[in-house]
């Protein structure tokens, strides 16, 4: 594995600041996300990790301010990041080394600054004040406003110019998988902090109550609800067939990577079944393991030829 420091030579970045704010930005990103990070500097062209390490950094920010203290601190909190965010990209400084890393890798990419505007303001609306769906259309809005762009203001950073139409397709086709498997994998974990996550009218769908999954009821309507939307994350898994076209050559082996960990993830959720509504379904150990060794192979393998 490269240095760091040769890293970001690799990425074309120089300076003893402009480096030092980006080498702020990985110690935050490894401190809070050490696998991601990890993956990103195993698997990642040296050049694109710098630049996707700093819009993990921004992603995560908003996420943890979105989601910390009562709704009226969250929306404060949020209109706040949103001034120093925007007059970041809008002048390249900022007194934080995080925001400047940021505004330098949007600007340096050519990422479109609507999506992360569209981001800030999905922050502010569908997830700070986040309640629940009580449609699929509400889910599918959700993930318009919000898990969309959030991925997209560090995934389209691979991008130089940002993605184009096709390619933000899929990453949509993406979104909606990992949300589906996500949201499923921390139904135990949701329902405890009185977050319900799944659209309530499927539940009126399958006559199941919300106190038959917070007490994790083992009846045949629980069983054949929780079958129904696991089929359904199945789908949207298999809709992201092909995703990998979509993507520059320098992260195929971190996207490889994770989709096959989120088929893993969601297998674990099929087998467990009622069992996923008392304890979060992780990936476990061993299979992250052994896909990254894989990952980490085949990279090797396609860089010697």
């Amino acid at each position: 594995m490269p240095t760091w420091r040769t890293t970001l030579t690799a990425a074309g970045i120089s300076g003893p600041g402009l480096r030092a704010d980006y080498t702020s930005v990985a110690r935050r990103v490894l401190r809070r996300e050490p696998a991601p990070y990890v993956t990103l500097r195993l698997l990642a062209a040296p050049a694109l990790v710098p630049w996707l390490t700093a819009g993990v950094a921004f992603m995560n920010l908003v996420d943890d301010v979105a989601e910390t203290g009562t709704p009226h601190e969250r929306s404060t909190g949020l209109a706040t990041l949103a001034e120093r965010a925007q007059a970041a990209l809008r002048t390249g400084d900022s007194p934080d080394p995080l925001l400047r890393a940021y505004a330098h890798a949007v600007a340096s990419r050519g990422l479109p600054v609507h999506w992360v505007s569209r981001f800030l303001d999905g922050a502010a609306s569908a997830e700070a004040r986040f309640d629940g769906f009580e449609t699929e259309e509400d889910f599918q809005a959700y993930l318009d406003a919000y898990a969309w762009p959030g991925v997209l203001v560090f995934a389209g950073l691979q991008y130089q110019g940002g993605p184009d139409a096709e390619q933000g397709a899929g990453w949509r086709r993406f979104v909606d998988a990992a949300q589906r498997v996500d949201f499923l994998a921390d139904l135990a974990g949701d329902l405890a902090q009185g977050r319900l996550c799944l659209p309530r009218v499927r539940l009126a769908e399958h006559s199941v109550t919300r106190a038959d999954l917070e007490q994790a009821r083992d009846t045949p309507a629980v069983r054949a609800f929780l079958a129904a939307e696991t089929r359904r994350a199945r789908t949207a898994l298999d809709a992201t067939d092909g995703i990998l076209a979509l993507v520059e050559p320098g992260l195929r082996p971190v996207v490889a990577t994770m989709t096959e960990l989120m088929g893993h993830q969601l297998a674990a959720v099929e087998r467990a079944g009622v069992r996923a509504l008392r304890k979060d379904v992780g990936y476990g150990l061993a299979a992250p393991l052994r896909t990254l060794v894989r990952a980490r192979a085949r990279r090797s393998r396609t860089a010697a030829r």
